[in-house]
């Protein structure tokens, strides 16, 4: 009993870990978008992707991340107990709230990649990988009469494994599992299990997509510190987790995927997401949703195309064509990149996030897309899109063309 609570403790402080890197990316992408991270000038010597303590305290304040500025170096100091950031010389181990310079690891490459931190990545990628599958073994399921959503058989999962390549064989797997166990990542439904080859079911731990409040951090750290039995997190609790089966969708509006079409009834759809373009078949692959990166809040997208009119690849490259042609660049963020494109030859933006990287680089919803990253793309349909976009880097060059009102 002693030796099973202390593995459950060492789970719950590796999750924490996970959150807080989870954190301070999403921190770090948003203060680039909001450009208090650049290259500032101190003394004759350029420290370069820098941000100033004072004016990210102001930011935090004014963002509603903290309340005040002593819970807010508090946050900041939480990030640099766990190497998110870091003075620019490395000579204040503490944050202070003054004119200082500070920069995220990441930012520099000091961020150290160590096997606990390459477990976190390969934990990830297959949650991404488990998510966008169209087929995808998540699924709602009852183990002992209890319905368990988004869970799955450890045998299934092995399968998976061996069939897409990540694991040798299944032994492989099982160690691969238990080592994501271990690390706080995928757990038994009802925490009673090490992970097996068997019927057993399994859920992740960690929504990866959903936005975190840098004031959870204190709070989960809170939480590691207290020696009773594991108590679920706020992550399990939260009427938007993946790990709590509702009785009834909430009844307020959400500020999900918006697409505009002729038609006034909207359909509700609780599969989309933004979190990679592999979300460019949202509607019909029920893959979770990106809404205040929840994975059950609910979607709404209209089913049919925005398009007025269809129009084919002649009439967009006929000289004289009423058509303007943009070179539009989408930096990806925490949960990716924000739009839905459909239909083939040519394919089309079917709908924008309004608060994604996607809306703020102007993609707009009834544009073609030309090129992905310098490739053509006119003639292919979404689903090849949506792979070039996936396999390219976070940074999108999208040519598209938009037709002129």
């Amino acid at each position: 009993m002693e030796r099973t609570s202390s593995v459950k403790r060492k789970a719950m402080v590796r999750q924490h870990k996970a959150e807080v890197m989870i954190a301070g990316e999403q921190l770090r992408l948003r203060l680039h978008d909001g450009k208090l991270i650049k290259d500032r000038r101190y003394h004759l010597r350029t420290y370069p992707n820098c941000f100033v303590a004072q004016e990210l305290i102001d930011w935090l304040i004014n963002h509603k991340e903290a309340p005040d500025r002593l819970t807010a170096v508090r946050l900041m100091q939480h990030l640099m107990d766990h190497d998110i950031v870091h003075h620019v010389c490395d000579k204040r181990p503490v944050f202070k709230d003054a004119k200082l310079l500070y920069r995220f690891r990441k930012d520099d490459g000091t961020f150290p990649f160590n096997t606990e931190v390459k477990i976190f990545i390969r934990g990830q990628r297959l949650y991404e990988h488990l998510t966008g599958d169209k087929h995808s073994i998540l699924q709602l399921r009852e183990e002992h009469g209890v319905a368990h959503q988004r869970s799955f058989p450890g045998c299934q999962l092995l399968d998976w494994l061996l069939q897409n390549g990540e694991a040798e064989s299944r032994r492989r797997g099982v160690e691969l599992c238990r080592a994501l166990q271990e690390h706080g990542i995928i757990r038994h439904v009802e925490r009673k299990h090490d992970f097996f080859d068997s019927g057993l079911l399994y859920q992740f731990c960690i929504n990866f997509r959903r936005r975190r409040r840098l004031s959870e951090l204190i709070n989960e750290s809170d939480q590691d510190n207290d020696d009773a039995v594991v108590v679920p997190t706020q992550e399990d609790t939260h009427p938007d987790s993946p790990f709590v089966l509702r009785k009834n969708q909430p009844q307020e509006a959400t500020n999900g995927f918006q697409s505009v079409g002729p038609s006034s009834d909207l359909k509700q759809v609780t599969g989309g997401r933004r979190g990679s373009l592999k979300s460019l078949q949202l509607h019909s692959a029920g893959v979770p949703p990106l809404v205040q990166l929840s994975s059950s809040s609910v979607v709404r997208c209209n089913p049919k195309s925005v398009l007025r009119r269809n129009f084919t690849c002649e009439e967009l490259l006929a000289p004289g064509a009423p058509f303007n042609k943009r070179v539009l660049t989408v930096i990806g963020d925490a949960v990716g990149w924000g739009f839905v494109v459909r239909g083939s030859a040519p394919c089309y933006v079917q709908a924008v996030d309004p608060g994604s990287p996607a809306a703020a680089a102007g993609v707009k919803v009834r544009q073609f897309v030309c090129q992905v990253n310098g490739q053509c793309v006119l003639y292919l349909d979404y689903k090849t899109v949506s792979i070039l976009v996936m396999t390219g880097s976070r940074t999108l060059v999208m040519e598209v063309m938009e037709l002129l009102e």
